[in-house]
C-alpha cells in the first residue's frame, strides 16, 4: 500500500458568497475599470471557498499545517517547500456578484517521482465550485512538493540575461511589473500566506529564490485579464495553466497571447526572454 493511499478521494467542503466589496478589491488590484453588470471577472474564484485555517495552525513557510489526522485534508508530505505547479479550468456558468456558493475539493492522485532538484510529491485535487445553478467551474489543481533548498544552493531563477524578450510571434503583447502592493493585495483576497510572496528574507535565506515570488495564479489571472480586454468578460469556457520558472516581483513579465485555429495560446516571460508560464484557452461559442 502506498504512503498515501488513504487520502486518494478525500474530500472537504466550504462555503463563501461573492461579496461587493471582494469585487472592488479586485479591480482595483488589477486596474479594472467598474463592472459593467454582475458577472464577475473570470480567475475571481481563486479567492472564494479559501482556506480559513487559524494563524496557530501555520507552518513555517505560512501554509497550513500537514498531519497524519482524518481531520488534514491534504497528506503530510515531509518535503517543505510547495508550489502551485498547474491547474485545468472549466468555466461553465458565470458567477454572480452576491451570489452564494459551495466548493466540493476532492484528491484525485498522489504520485512520487524524482527530479533534477530531488524528490517531488505531486498531489492533484479537484475543486467543484457551485452557484445558484449548478456546477459553475470545474479545476483540477496540481500541486507539488519539493526537498529543501541548501543553505548555499544558486538563488533561482538566475539573474536576467542581457537578451531581451522578442514578441514578434504574437499578436498581443502587455507589459506588466507586478509589485510589492500587488503581490500584498493578492495574497490578501486570497487568503494565502505563503511567505514566499512577503517575507523576502525568507524568500531568498530559506527557499533560494532571487526575490519576492510572484503567485502562479496572478500571473494567471494576468493572463485572464488580458483575454478579457481583447475578447470581453467571460468569454472563456476553459483555461490551463502550468507555471515554468518563479517571476520575480518588481522585474518586468511580458503577457503575450496568440490564436492558433480554435484554441487560444497564452505566454508569460520575464524581461530576457525567460519563459515563466505556458497557457491556453478555449473561447465560448
Amino acid at each position: 500500500m502506498d504512503a498515501w493511499d488513504a487520502w486518494i478521494g478525500r474530500s472537504e467542503n466550504r462555503q463563501d458568497h461573492i461579496d461587493p466589496a471582494l469585487v472592488r478589491r479586485w479591480l482595483a488590484m488589477l486596474d479594472m475599470e467598474e463592472l459593467s453588470d454582475d458577472v464577475v471577472p473570470q480567475g475571481l474564484h481563486w479567492c472564494l471557498c479559501t482556506p480559513e485555517t487559524a494563524t496557530a495552525g501555520l507552518g513555517p513557510d505560512g501554509h497550513p499545517l500537514r498531519d497524519a489526522s482524518p481531520n488534514s485534508f491534504l497528506p503530510p508530505v515531509p518535503l517543505p517547500r510547495r508550489m502551485w505547479a498547474s491547474s485545468i479550468v472549466e468555466f461553465l456558468t458565470p458567477l454572480h456578484i452576491g451570489e452564494h456558493l459551495s466548493r466540493r475539493s476532492k484528491i484525485m492522485s498522489i504520485a512520487e517521482k524524482s527530479g533534477g532538484s530531488g524528490s517531488l510529491v505531486f498531489v492533484e485535487v479537484e475543486h467543484l465550485t457551485a452557484g445558484a445553478k449548478g456546477t459553475a467551474i470545474r479545476e483540477v489543481q496540481t500541486i507539488v512538493y519539493r526537498e529543501a533548498a541548501a543553505p548555499d544552493a544558486p538563488l533561482t531563477p538566475p539573474p536576467l540575461g542581457e537578451t531581451a524578450f522578442n514578441p514578434a510571434d504574437w499578436t498581443t503583447h502587455h507589459i506588466v511589473s507586478p509589485n510589492e502592493p500587488m503581490l500584498f493585495r493578492y495574497s490578501a483576497l486570497t487568503f494565502n500566506s505563503h511567505r514566499i510572496h512577503y517575507d523576502l528574507p525568507y524568500a531568498t535565506d530559506v527557499e533560494r529564490y532571487r526575490g519576492l515570488v510572484v503567485h502562479g495564479p496572478l500571473t494567471a489571472t494576468l493572463m485572464l485579464d488580458l483575454a478579457s480586454r481583447q475578447f470581453g468578460n467571460n468569454a472563456l469556457s476553459g483555461f490551463a495553466f502550468r507555471g515554468l520558472s518563479p517571476a520575480i516581483c518588481g522585474e518586468l513579465l511580458h503577457l503575450v497571447m496568440r490564436e492558433n485555429d480554435a484554441e487560444i495560446e497564452f505566454g508569460a516571460f520575464a524581461d530576457d526572454g525567460r519563459p515563466v508560464m505556458a497557457a491556453s484557452a478555449t473561447r465560448k461559442i
